[in-house]
């Protein structure tokens, strides 16, 4: 899922680990990420979490599969403000044939959390 010319990359997420059940993520709180406030947006937010989420169940497809979201849940507890990076860690909490569950926590860069967002994501066979 990672590459170019995606949302991933318009929103400059930055994957910095991926392994078996856990993703890592980092977004520059940019002002194109931004309420008109000077905060971060809660969809740039979910878009993060979708984005991690997929990364992580794309690691754990088998070949010919792919993972698509299907189910977002989120709760935004505080801001991030333009200029912060947050950090966004993904853990799988359900691993199944046909749907993997993920938890994305989100948080500034001391730590403070912003957001906890749960994902489903469906795995198809890919056409």
């Amino acid at each position: 899922m990672s590459g170019s010319n995606n949302l991933m990359e318009t929103l400059g997420i930055e994957y910095t680990n991926v392994s078996h059940g856990k993703v890592e993520a980092i977004m520059q709180v940019y002002k194109s990420v931004c309420q008109p406030f000077g905060i971060l947006h809660g969809g740039a937010s979910i878009a993060l979490a979708e984005s991690v989420a997929g990364e992580g169940s794309l690691f754990l497809c088998n070949p010919g599969e792919i993972p698509v979201g299907t189910q977002v849940s989120c709760n935004h507890i505080s801001a991030a403000k333009e200029g912060d990076t947050v950090h966004a860690t993904g853990t799988i909490i359900h691993l199944g044939g046909t749907t993997h569950i993920w938890n994305i926590d989100i948080a500034t860069s001391e730590g403070r959390l912003v957001s906890s967002i749960r994902v489903l994501n469906t795995i198809l066979k890919q056409e």
